[in-house]
């Protein structure tokens, strides 16, 4: 009880500490840099072939991870092992001509990253970076190789590195001199619908892209330093500081969770430190035997640093659908029962952080504690996508209403209760996905679309009220329909860009 009324009454001191990101001052913060950055996070146009996004993989509402199902074989290259890891879904392998290759692992069909995408919001104030901490804290240009930020410019590191990476946004042998082209000569989010208020009024005037750069940095130079600046300013502006806990609005639940929380007991607050909720260290908890992935020790070459990963950030964990550097735990409850070794979950000992040994907590104090976690440190702008974390809807995402990275049956029964009719929207808040021509309707010009991007197993049920006439065959895989669908979407994309733009 007394650990409980201490942990009340510093409850609101410790709430009200989370600190502003630190900024470099090789790279200091303006709105020109923020926007710009805002549009290169989400314009699929930077990979290779235009279906990828920085915020494909990192998705807000996700809590800046990825909601998508994506699985990789793992070291055995065997899929359905038990070192299967869920990841991450990037480009199909290409060559440098842009010719698909056949992947030994993924064939023609889209790639899959060796980790599960970490937390973006979690990066602002990480003096290093990815779950092995390679992006360092010193930013070295990757065209130059001279030093560009001397300290705290992880993020910066980080964000130049996916589109280099084969898996990820990038054809194979991928240069700068690639990327540079394609983002001069592209048409800033061309391929997006519903952008948001200031993405809108970034391009009213129907900017270039080195348009943009000029507005952010002086001059129309695109170089690979400064898509890493305006990248970083913008994600330091994602400050997801409106929190329960943050507001001092806890249930008493909550308030409970956070007791068991900050106990000795259960240890959670030896890594997951508030109030940011890491402590940015690399810790080694038995998710995996080291062989498979050695995390930190690829980067440092220090056998003590085998199989430690980046303790990840609890802020918006509750958003989360896959968790571990792995991906192989699917809820709070089962990350909660690995850590106290119970209901089939299994630790593996090499080199295991002795915190790991002797938590403890009951079963009723394991459900207050998820609950603090779930609900207690979620931020309702990224869950609901209000400003700073509203985003476009991608091309890639149309169809996918649900986020889970398939088109099917459940997007279906999403799309029957979003139907609207011809001209007859607005698109209800949830659907707009489903509106395949963004013309702020969904009517069966977009069932159509829909049909077409169908990844499920079998074929969609026919939607009664959008009826194929005119002798057109139907259904996935028609030729007739795949047609149909391109030149539908040609249309629609020019015309709905006319209307974007004021054309």
């Amino acid at each position: 009880m007394f650990r409980l009324a201490l942990t009340l009454c510093l409850w609101p001191a410790l709430a009200f500490a989370l600190a502003p990101p630190p900024v470099p001052p090789e790279n200091p913060a303006t709105e020109q840099k923020r926007i710009l950055g805002k549009l290169l996070f989400w314009d699929e146009q930077l990979a290779s072939d235009s279906t990828v996004a920085c915020g494909t993989c990192h998705q807000f509402k996700r809590a800046g991870s990825d909601g998508r199902t994506g699985i990789h074989p793992g070291l055995d290259e065997i899929y359905g092992t038990a070192d299967d890891v869920v990841g991450s879904l990037g480009v199909v392998r290409r060559d440098a001509g842009g010719h698909p290759v056949n992947d030994p692992l993924f064939g023609f069909a889209r790639q899959v990253t060796m980790r599960n995408a970490p937390q973006v919001l979690g990066a602002l104030w990480a003096p290093e970076i990815f779950v092995d901490g390679r992006a360092r804290s010193a930013f070295v240009d990757p065209q130059t190789g001279e030093v560009s930020i001397a300290a705290g410019g992880a993020l910066e590191s980080q964000a130049v590195v996916p589109l280099l990476a084969a898996r990820e946004m990038a054809t194979d042998n991928r240069t700068w001199a690639d990327v540079i082209a394609r983002v001069e000569t592209a048409m800033p989010m061309a391929l997006a619908t519903y952008l948001p208020t200031d993405m809108k009024a970034a391009l009213a005037g129907n900017p270039s892209y080195p348009d943009l750069f000029a507005q952010a940095f002086g001059s129309p130079a695109v170089t690979a330093a400064r898509i890493g600046y305006a990248l970083a300013t913008y994600e330091r502006t994602l400050v997801a500081d409106q929190t329960p806990f943050d507001l001092g609005t806890m249930t008493p639940q909550q308030q409970q969770g956070l007791a068991v929380f900050m106990a000795n007991r259960s240890a959670c607050n030896g890594c997951h430190v508030a109030p940011l909720f890491t402590d940015n260290s690399f810790r080694n908890i038995g998710v995996r035997p080291i062989a498979e992935d050695g995390g930190r020790q690829a980067v440092t070459g220090l056998a003590a640093d085998g199989g430690r990963f980046k303790v990840p950030t609890l802020r918006n964990v509750g958003l989360k659908t896959f968790f571990m550097h792995n991906g192989r735990l699917g809820t709070l409850e089962e990350v909660v029962d690995f850590y106290l070794g119970i209901n089939g979950q299994v630790q593996f000992p090499d080199n295991q952080d002795p915190l790991m040994f002797g938590m403890a907590i009951g079963v009723a104090q394991r459900a207050d504690l998820i609950e603090f976690m779930r609900h207690g440190l979620t931020d309702p702008r990224v869950a609901g996508a209000a400003f700073p974390f509203d985003q476009p809807i991608l091309r890639s995402e149309r169809g996918d209403a649900n986020g889970d990275g398939n088109v099917d049956a459940a997007d279906r029964s999403l799309f029957i209760g979003c139907h609207t009719g011809a001209n007859l929207g607005p698109v209800a808040n949830g659907c707009e996905r489903l509106d395949m021509d963004g013309d702020a309707d969904i009517d069966c010009g977009d069932w159509t679309a829909f049909t077409g991007v169908w990844t499920g197993a079998a074929p969609p049920q026919a939607f009664p009220a959008c009826t194929v006439s005119h002798g057109i065959p139907a259904g996935p895989g028609s030729p007739w329909l795949l047609l149909a669908f391109l030149g539908m979407m040609t249309v629609a994309g020019t015309l709905t860009l006319r209307a974007r733009r004021g054309g």
